[in-house]
């Protein structure tokens, strides 16, 4: 399942590809393929800060500070497996399979999962004597 998803998002990711590459050809921009990225990947990421932003604000001001710790970290996952996929890949010293990014990203919920109920417990216990 998972390497029907990474596949389905690389198809996308290659058809909008190839449509900003049409749509700078049609309107004769000659953009280069690093220009476009620049845009691109700029626009996307404007486009983050602009939804994010307010997210963790809002998570910020209601003491939701673990999650935007476990965001920010699960994206770094994210992308150190994959990293580590194509350098295995690359560098020949294991075999890139999309189940190793799976069970890699599964290990770190799973060992998260522990933690987060085990700062649970002791922000219980915490405010329990705090009442007293």
């Amino acid at each position: 399942m998972m390497k029907q998803l990474l596949y389905t998002i690389i198809r996308l990711i290659s058809a909008a590809h190839e449509w900003f590459l049409t749509l700078n050809d049609e309107h004769a921009l000659f953009l280069s393929d690093k220009q476009l990225h620049f845009l691109v990947i700029g626009l996307i990421g404007m486009a983050l800060v602009l939804v994010l932003h307010p997210l963790f604000t809002l998570l910020a001001k209601t003491d939701h500070v673990l999650v935007i710790t476990w965001l920010y970290v699960f994206t770094v996952i994210i992308v150190l497996t994959f990293a580590i996929e194509i350098g295995e890949r690359a560098s020949g010293n294991g075999t890139m399979e999309f189940a190793d990014i799976a069970f890699g990203v599964v290990g770190f919920m799973v060992m998260f999962l522990f933690f987060a109920v085990i700062r649970g417990i002791f922000r219980f216990i915490i405010d329990i004597f705090k009442r007293d």
